[in-house]
């Protein structure tokens, strides 16, 4: 199979000149998504703690749901029964599922890796589980993902280079099926969905590029970079993310796994990559971090407490222009208060998805660079 079959969904409207920053336009079932894009986890069909009405007023774009949660509970069929994952929880614009291969890394205890899939316990109830490349494809399909990510294996960090070939080979090699299964589902029922592939390769620099090679050789209407930000380096991380980008096709979208902290966003947008999803907003603001231009505040500190300013004197969410003050927000995450965590999540929210427009608007004025520098340096002088 050749890179050409994949459809065009993918408009690269500008780019940094001093970079491979670019900035872009995604086009999905349900509607289009700017890039550079951060995009707000909702593992189990909900983004913790906020409404979809609260998201689509932090003009979120697309959310992430899980298939291996959503597989257990309330079940697929369940949510095709009731009309798909957007109408089943009331949101109208795109979204990503990821495979669930990540979750069953982390059960390494009650799973087997085989050829033909991957088999596990549920971490509800105890019982038996055996899925295919195809079966996670499907169920996708029945959960009415606007993108699908397929099955692949994910390994720990470190690990050898053997391991981490086999690992490899084995997620090409699943990723192929999974092609090949949603080429011919598309026959049957329209384009619809778009399957992004997901790079694989550990931390070793030439099993990336050929994972990343025949990635883009079966060819995909997108691509995702996966098993990093597992314990690895900063540095290694963004070594592996930067020669997987090198070896994808341009023209096609790059998402980059589970990433978050804004200094490595802006790291891997200069890199090429245009999406990005992580916990770490949402979180972290359940903990009491709390995103600021000037650093992170950790609100539960004595020092905030008859602190009467808002979480960012330059913020203009609904926390910092609502009139909360510092003080009240730390009264209620020390409280264990519902409405604490709530308020953290928009602030933490319109933060991230604030700061990805800003990226955007700097690549279309050509001033990316300048932008990251200053961030970082407003970022990094700031307030722990």
């Amino acid at each position: 199979m050749s890179n050409q079959i994949a459809p065009s969904n993918f408009e690269i409207l500008a780019r940094d000149p001093q970079s491979r920053a670019r900035r872009g336009k995604l086009l999905t079932p349900h509607g289009e998504v700017n890039t550079p894009v951060f995009i707000p986890v909702g593992t189990q069909g909900t983004v913790k703690a906020v409404s979809v009405q609260e998201l689509r007023e932090l003009s979120a774009e697309i959310v992430l749901a899980n298939t291996y949660h959503l597989y257990f509970r309330p079940g697929e069929e369940t949510i095709g029964r009731l009309g798909g994952l957007h109408k089943f929880m009331n949101w109208d614009r795109a979204i990503i599922t990821d495979s669930g291969g990540f979750q069953v890394y982390s059960m390494s205890e009650i799973r087997k890796v085989t050829p033909d899939g991957i088999e596990f316990s549920s971490h509800l109830d105890g019982s038996r589980h055996f899925l295919t490349p195809e079966d996670i494809v499907r169920i996708q399909e029945t959960l009415g993902s606007d993108i699908i990510l397929p099955l692949d294996e994910c390994i720990a960090y470190p690990a050898s280079e053997a391991e981490t070939r086999r690992a490899s080979e084995l997620s090409l090699a699943w990723a192929r099926r999974s092609r090949a299964f949603r080429q011919d589902r598309e026959k049957e029922s329209g384009k619809g969905a778009m399957l992004f592939g997901i790079v694989q390769g550990g931390m070793y620099p030439e099993a990336r590029r050929e994972n990343a090679r025949g990635l883009a050789e079966i060819g995909f209407p997108g691509y995702s970079i996966g098993g990093v930000s597992v314990g690895e380096s900063r540095e290694l991380m963004l070594e592996m993310v930067g020669i997987a980008v090198s070896e994808l096709p341009d023209q096609k979208p790059c998402h980059l796994l589970g990433v978050g902290k804004p200094e490595d966003i802006l790291a891997a947008c200069a890199l090429g990559v245009d999406l990005f999803d992580c916990v770490i907003p949402t979180r972290n603001a359940r903990n009491g971090s709390l995103f600021t231009s000037r650093g992170v505040v950790v609100i539960r500190n004595a020092i905030y407490a008859e602190d009467p300013g808002p979480v960012d004197p330059g913020c203009g969410c609904p926390v910092c222009a609502g009139g909360y003050s510092r003080a009240y927000l730390r009264h209620l995450i020390n409280a264990g208060e519902i409405l604490g965590a709530r308020l953290a999540t928009l602030h933490n929210l319109h933060f991230y998805l604030g700061l990805l427009s800003g990226i955007r608007s700097a690549i279309e004025q050509g001033r990316f660079t300048a932008f990251r520098r200053d961030f970082l340096a407003k970022y990094r002088d700031g307030e722990k």
